[in-house]
């Protein structure tokens, strides 16, 4: 195509200069013979006229314009082309893409149901070992609470204290015997009254239902106050064998030590003060081996079958 192009081009420029040479006027030159009387060529002119030359001018830009629209249409063709088979290939892999069969869900009936039974094997499995581990705790709970039977407590010990009679009395002189022992004072306002008619009612209690026979025992955490006689006092008001000990400051400390008992005074105005202490009743063996104690939390009728069942149990393991 550029060639063509060079071509009508060149033949355009030769018809201009063929063109200009002829409206330009030619000067005389001096006669000779033989002489040419014009530069131009009347073979050109009287061969094609100046009409013919403007028509073969006209023709020229003509064919030029139809040649380079005929190119430029013969390189937007391609390009159309090339863009219509885009646009057919694009139509052709929709329709492809629409005629391709559309698969099922992710979730079928068989994943499904093996997604059931599994959950429900976790659950089970989850709810045995549940059970299990409450079966576990309650065995070793249950061993926890026998443990007393296996080993005794460090509670108890000799002591050597007066009794309400003025007699000296150890921890020897209730061998072979039961004992339920209380520490408190005799100025107590209400505790001490409370525990000790509790006490006094649970040892007639088992002597009904069980035939056992217990030795109740008060000692006192007050020494300065708490003398021979004021306890003597003291402790028939609750039961006829209800037995008073006190002692020096210095037993005293070395009974309630011996017995993990608290005390301390308190409020002290003159000669007038109470006593903080511990409020607890411990039940002591045929040997005066601690066997268990009795917290305030325990009303008669749990006393009385508290120490029927550990004299039961300590009589059956012997």
């Amino acid at each position: 195509m550029a060639a063509i192009l060079s071509r009508n081009a060149n033949h355009l420029r030769l018809v201009r200069r063929c063109l200009h040479s002829l409206s330009r006027p030619t000067k005389p030159s001096p006669p000779f013979p033989g002489a040419v009387r014009s530069r131009s060529s009347p073979i050109l002119r009287s061969l094609m006229p100046v009409q013919s030359l403007g028509l073969y001018e006209r023709w020229l830009s003509s064919t030029s314009a139809s040649t380079a629209s005929s190119g430029d249409s013969e390189v937007k063709a391609p390009a159309e082309a090339t863009r219509g088979g885009e646009e057919k290939s694009g139509g052709s892999n929709q329709s492809s893409d629409a005629g391709k069969p559309v698969r099922g869900g992710p979730v079928s009936w068989l994943s499904f149901l093996l997604l059931v039974a599994t959950g429900a094997g976790l659950i089970f499995y989850y709810d045995r070992e549940k059970k299990r581990h409450i079966e576990d705790i309650s065995n070793a709970s249950k061993a926890v609470k026998q443990g007393p039977s296996v080993g005794k407590a460090a509670i108890g010990g000799p002591f050597n204290l007066i009794n309400d009679e003025g007699k000296n009395v150890t921890e020897k002189d209730f061998l072979g015997r039961w004992t339920l022992m209380y520490f408190g004072f005799t100025h107590c306002p209400d505790i001490c009254p409370d525990e000790l008619q509790k006490l006094a009612a649970a040892v007639d209690k088992i002597k009904e239902k069980a035939g056992f026979d217990i030795v109740p025992v008060f000692i006192s955490v007050d020494p300065e106050r708490d003398t021979v006689e004021q306890v003597h006092e003291y402790v028939k008001e609750f039961h006829p064998t209800l037995i008073g000990l006190t002692g020096t400051p210095d037993e005293i400390k070395k009974v309630a030590r011996a017995y993990r008992v608290y005390y301390m005074k308190t409020a002290e105005e003159d000669s007038d003060y109470l006593v903080d202490h511990s409020i607890v009743m411990y039940l002591m063996g045929p040997d005066m081996d601690f066997v268990k104690f009795f917290g305030k939390n325990n009303d008669v009728d749990a006393l009385t079958d508290g120490v029927i069942n550990e004299i039961k149990k300590y009589k059956k393991q012997k």
